[in-house]
């Protein structure tokens, strides 16, 4: 059950003013070519004003709990589309104009590039790769290309294969490397999320070639598809900016890549779907992700934070997902800008999420007593525990 049965009405739901607050990330792009104008302090800006405005402002305004209709028609939401739409163009022109101005701006030394480029990788990590998710579970063959330009734009585009092949499918078993193991801390969960996850979006792929009589190597493997848009990438930042140009093309993407990571980290920490033996898992439901209900942060992120109903329903699109009341899903005690800086200090996060994910067992899977094999993210042996939710 959502935490509210009465929807939006539809009238004020398709206003263009409902979905304004939604193109806030807008405010990014001219903030990042400000700054790269005058340097010095305020290439600050971008990072700061990214996370924390933005938990400042969850605190002021709250939390959104009211839903709109899931089964609202996709063309009454124009307005909230557009936005998923025009970034991709949007992006390619700030990433690659800062290559083309930042190296042959005198007023920033190398320090300050390097800060520079951090706060895009900030806007292309934290928005960029935010809607290309979105962008890649829609059907239009369009938005599935323009996912994938935005995912070669921070290297990193066997994401898609990743997400929609592995992580959907097996999220809170040992087989997704996505789901963060209870008591691992980030900094453990990094380097073993970079090499799983590439290896299982590989492997995927491989095997469904292979179910369709195909060898890996058959043109229809999205990855031939994945390189040479990452291999353009990187040329056209060369031909841009020369070595520094590429050496700052990486900078921003290794940081999208990190705010990528820390989202997925706290997306299901210590949630686990229960085994049901011979390697099977129960079906999964909103009580496997976190839902957070902050207001602003849900406008930076699309209502990413809305985690919980994504995967029960993954093709929703965003102005749609649900919320979900404390008894259907777990709640994070703040939105992603506060919970991510929390994930780069393990101890702190422990203290925070580790009595969570307990009481979250506790309710949901009182009958199970013994979860050292959850924890190693291993199959409980046959007979281990008796199964199952009441």
């Amino acid at each position: 059950m959502t935490s509210q049965s009465r929807y939006i009405p539809l009238a004020d739901l398709t206003r263009p003013a409902r979905a304004a607050p939604f193109w806030v990330s807008l405010l990014l792009v001219p903030l990042a070519c400000w700054t790269a104008t005058q340097g010095g302090w305020t290439l600050a800006l971008l990072p700061l004003l990214t996370w924390y405005l933005s938990a400042a402002l969850d605190a002021a305004l709250g939390r959104e709990s009211a839903n709109a209709d899931p089964d609202t028609d996709p063309a009454d939401l124009f307005w909230y589309r557009a936005i998923t739409l025009i970034w991709t163009p949007v992006q390619f022109c700030l990433l690659f104009g800062l290559l083309w101005y930042a190296p042959r701006a005198d007023h920033l030394g190398g320090g300050e590039l390097t800060a520079l480029f951090f706060g895009v990788g900030v806007v292309t990590g934290t928005v960029g790769i935010n809607y290309s998710h979105e962008l890649m579970h829609r059907r239009s063959r369009t938005e599935r290309w323009l996912a994938d330009i935005l995912l070669s734009m921070v290297l990193y585009s066997h994401f898609r294969s990743e997400h929609m092949l592995v992580h959907h499918r097996h999220v809170g078993t040992p087989a997704d490397a996505v789901t963060a193991r209870y008591n691992e801390g980030f900094h453990r969960y990094y380097p073993r999320v970079l090499w799983q996850s590439l290896r299982s979006a590989f492997r995927a792929e491989a095997a469904m070639r292979a179910r369709r009589g195909q060898p890996w190597y058959h043109l229809s493997n999205p990855f031939f598809r994945y390189w040479a848009l990452q291999a353009g990438m990187l040329a056209l930042a060369f031909g841009l900016g020369g070595w520094t140009g590429l050496a700052l093309f990486a900078v921003q993407a290794g940081t999208a890549i990190w705010q990528l990571e820390l989202v997925n980290y706290i997306e299901h920490y210590g949630l686990t779907r229960a085994h049901l033996g011979g390697g099977k898992y129960e079906p999964v439901g909103p009580h496997h992700s976190w839902n957070a209900e902050q207001r602003m942060s849900n406008w930076l992120l699309i209502n990413l934070q809305r985690h919980s109903d994504h995967h029960a329903k993954p093709d929703r699109s965003f102005p749609v997902l649900q919320t979900y009341s404390e008894d259907d899903a777990p709640q994070l005690p703040y939105g992603y800008p506060v919970m991510t800086t929390l994930a780069m200090i393990p101890p702190l996060w422990r203290r925070v999420m580790n009595p969570r994910v307990r009481r979250w067992r506790q309710r949901h899977y009182p009958r199970i007593t013994d979860w050292s094999a959850y924890n190693a993210a291993t199959n409980p042996l046959p007979g281990s525990h008796r199964l199952i939710r009441s």
